[in-house]
């Protein structure tokens, strides 16, 4: 079983007559993504793939029944994507734009907060289902690697997701779904929120956090293990553990300040919670082995 996206949802793409919009729209459909129309204003009567395009979300949803947006958008143009597609009743929504506006992700993290949606990003690769379907923009050969089974990731990161992601693999196990945060300041989902979506998949044995410096939600993880709000066994690689406090460190929410969100900090916190923590990358599949008893 899968979280957040199977094949059974119908997707809509706004973006989709981009260069990135159609590449990545074609890809995921062959990875089984149900991509029912595209969104650009002024192209309505264009096609990609053979996926029809109109020009605004209203106009698509008269002809085609649409639960979940993937938007390849700018970044100055993501707030105004996302709040059409919240306003049309889409409660599942991917952005992988980076740079989105402090002010623009707060907006949008509370309007999705209020209306009961899950948007997923910014800065991210998306997520994906493995052997199901795709939102966002990952490569062909790491996605074709990703065989189905019962373990859940989530993740901070891109470069690192692919390490940890096959040291998992090569443990022998498959994953139900991986779902990117992101790496900006304000990720429109946090990883305790989706830590939750796993707990309720009867398929998810397992969780994979792969972490960084900067920011709350690993140490917010540590508290829903410990208040008996995840009960499966999760292990956690945490990036940046010799990054110096205060520098800024690749992505826009890596950053360490005022004596929270270092590495170091995160690691201890989930390991009084009884979660394994990988100081490499290479130790992420023997730890979930041994949790699971295999």
């Amino acid at each position: 079983m899968s979280v957040y996206i199977t094949r059974e949802n119908k997707v809509l793409v706004q973006g989709m007559t981009g260069q990135e919009g159609s590449y990545w729209t074609k890809h995921m459909r062959e990875l089984g993504t149900d991509v029912v129309f595209g969104v650009t204003p002024g192209k309505e009567g264009q096609a990609v793939d053979g996926v029809p395009v109109y020009h605004s979300i209203e106009n698509g949803l008269k002809e085609h029944p649409a639960d979940t947006a993937m938007l390849f958008v700018p970044p100055k143009f993501t707030k105004d994507a996302v709040f059409e597609a919240l306003d049309a009743g889409i409660l599942k929504v991917v952005t992988v734009a980076e740079g989105i506006p402090l002010h623009e992700m707060l907006q949008i993290r509370k309007a999705a907060l209020a209306c009961g949606a899950m948007v997923v990003g910014g800065n991210t690769s998306g997520v994906i289902s493995a052997g199901e379907a795709m939102l966002g923009m990952f490569p062909y050969w790491i996605s074709r690697v990703y065989t189905p089974g019962k373990i859940g990731v989530m993740t901070r990161s891109g470069s690192l997701t692919n390490e940890v992601t096959a040291e998992v693999v090569k443990a022998g196990f498959g994953l139900s779904t991986l779902v990117g945060v992101g790496g900006d300041q304000v990720p429109f989902t946090r990883f305790a929120e989706v830590l939750a979506l796993f707990e309720a998949d009867p398929a998810t044995e397992a969780v994979v956090m792969v972490g960084e410096l900067g920011g709350t939600m690993e140490e917010e993880v540590a508290e829903a293990i410990e208040a008996g709000e995840f009960t499966k066994p999760l292990v956690a690689f945490i990036g940046g553990r010799t990054a110096p406090e205060g520098k800024r460190m690749g992505h826009a929410g890596a950053i360490a300040a005022g004596g929270r969100g270092t590495a170091k900090g995160k690691a201890e916190a989930l390991v009084r919670a009884g979660a394994g923590v990988a100081a490499r990358p290479r130790e992420v599949g023997p730890l979930l082995r041994q949790a699971l008893g295999v």
